[in-house]
């Protein structure tokens, strides 16, 4: 069907491929969405938080830069490595039975992290972690499609949810900038616990069982490959942004593209594949899936180095630089719901175009006032950002859905947080090591400083300033400055990159969105 001779709505072009309607949901189904929100706020939190307890980690646990990097890496890595394996499995043992498993491993590893000793236990705590959340985004999604089968109730249901995704990667800042100011850093792990709880007491009593009657085997070699193409991938491309092109990068990349073919021929190949790669052929789907892998790594890189901006160089408090997004996260909120009707009478391809240039936007607000030093720059642009990202991934999220058949919702929904955790490695992947490498190469130490404190200002901001701490006034005063003004440069350059990213963005949502919406029955 090509939807481009209806330009109208959303619901005449896009969730038109919605599955036929079925009777509307109780009001019991509501509170069943809001346990089903627990585990995406959570993991979705989980992305961001760790930004605003760096500093408090780097003092504690002394992580070189790269340590640095994979302490808030190895959880999205591993968690956006086994999504499609764990929506597949989902689709074939019982979405709401893997919620469950991955719900309590959540809780457990989380405790764990909370206590971790050294960086490298972190590290370790934090992959475990994305194993366990692995379990627990697919289900949400596909449960939700299950729960609401009314086509508006599951569009306002879809709104929120991708609502709620975006908007806990934003209340990341906020919840930690709290718990910091009054607990150690393990104390964002923690969080977990009282979390989840509910969601294992309640969700046994709200949802059903739902899952894939027909399934296929499984594949445990298709899983190897996944893994196999995205690890080097990312691999190689902080590499690239940390050492430059010369280094093992590029080959790492290369390494990870040769498994991505090998996984797409395979599953071209099965009868029964754990990721149908022809849904990629629909233009709607495929369109939507890249406007959220480039909108997670605009927002997480932001959050990356705002985070950082707001507490070591403008000196706030962790709840004070919370408190400083709060109006972005409410915005986002905000436009994540009210595009619903918006929706209804404007074309995705419009839409979620206009929505992504705003966040362009956002961003060269932040590259015009880096060096300003004033808070309200910072805030304006985080608005912007988070009213064009809350408006764009509703639609995008509701588009990923509708165009796969009802079966494989768990493995479609998997391609859905696939994108999103993806985007929140390479936000701190490549963007946090354009931003490390700028701020190493323009670093201006003063005269006096030993080697080890040396190495420990040019790892990393926080490292900056505790040495900077340890200093005479005149020589703390300059070192101080010299890393406020070399990071902010590289903020600057960072920015940029968010405005071609998020215009890049627009452009393919503004070509792919209105055109291969198909039946999800067809």
């Amino acid at each position: 069907m090509h939807t481009d001779t209806s330009s109208t709505s959303i619901a005449r072009t896009d969730t038109a491929s919605l599955a036929s309607d079925g009777p509307r949901a109780p009001r019991r189904a509501w509170v069943a969405l809001a346990v089903l929100m627990l585990p995406v706020l959570l993991v979705s939190v989980d992305n961001t938080v760790l930004s605003f307890a760096l500093p408090e980690i780097a003092r504690d646990l002394a992580p070189t830069a790269a340590q640095q990097l994979w302490i808030i890496d190895a959880y999205p890595l591993v968690l956006a490595g086994l999504l499609v394996a764990m929506g597949s499995l989902g689709d074939r043992f019982g979405r709401r039975r893997l919620l469950l498993i991955g719900s309590l491993g959540f809780g457990i590893v989380s405790v764990a992290a909370a206590f971790a000793p050294t960086a490298e236990a972190l590290i370790i705590a934090r992959a475990a972690l994305g194993f366990f959340g692995a379990m627990l985004m697919p289900s949400t999604l596909s449960l939700l499609r299950s729960v609401f089968t009314d086509r508006e109730q599951r569009r306002l249901a879809i709104a929120i949810w991708a609502t709620g995704f975006a908007a806990g990667s934003a209340l990341g800042p906020i919840v930690g900038g709290v718990l910091l100011e009054h607990f150690a850093w393990g104390s964002v792990f923690l969080l977990a616990v009282p979390v989840l709880l509910p969601l294992v007491v309640l969700l046994p009593l709200l949802v059903r069982e739902s899952r894939d009657p027909a399934p296929g085997p499984i594949d445990l070699l298709s899983i190897a490959l996944s893994l196999a193409a995205m690890i080097p991938v990312v691999f190689g491309i902080k590499a690239i942004a940390t050492d430059g092109p010369g280094g093992y990068g590029i080959p790492m990349i290369l390494v990870g593209l040769v498994f991505g073919w090998l996984f797409v021929r395979r599953q071209l190949r099965r009868p029964k594949p754990m990721l149908d790669v022809r849904l990629f052929r629909r233009g709607a789907f495929g369109g939507a899936v890249l406007v959220n892998l480039m909108s997670v790594i605009s927002l997480v890189g932001f959050l990356y180095f705002v985070s950082q901006h707001l507490q070591l160089i403008a000196g706030l408090s962790p709840v004070q630089a919370g408190l400083a997004l709060t109006p972005g996260l409410v915005a986002m909120i905000a436009a994540g719901l009210l595009v619903v009707p918006i929706a209804k009478r404007v074309a995705a391809r419009v839409v979620v175009p206009v929505g992504l240039t705003l966040s362009a936007g956002a961003y060269v607000v932040i590259a015009l006032t880096a060096d300003s030093g004033q808070l309200a720059p910072v805030v304006l642009a985080f608005v912007m950002l988070g009213i064009g990202i809350g408006a764009a991934e509703t639609v995008s999220n509701e588009l990923i859905l509708s165009n796969a058949p009802a079966a494989k919702a768990g493995a479609a929904s998997a391609v859905s947080e696939t994108a999103y955790e993806l985007g929140a490695v390479l936000g701190t992947a490549v963007m946090g090591s354009i931003l490390t490498a700028y701020y190493r190469a323009t670093l201006d130490l003063p005269t006096g400083l030993t080697a080890a404190q040396a190495d420990a200002a040019r790892e990393t901001l926080a490292g900056a300033f505790t040495t900077a701490s340890e200093l005479p006034d005149a020589a703390r005063v300059a070192l101080e400055a010299s890393a406020a003004h070399a990071f902010d440069s590289g903020v600057v350059v960072t920015s940029f990159i968010g405005v071609a990213l998020m215009l890049t963005a627009a452009v393919v949502a503004a070509t792919t969105l209105g055109r291969g919406a198909k039946r999800a029955d067809q």
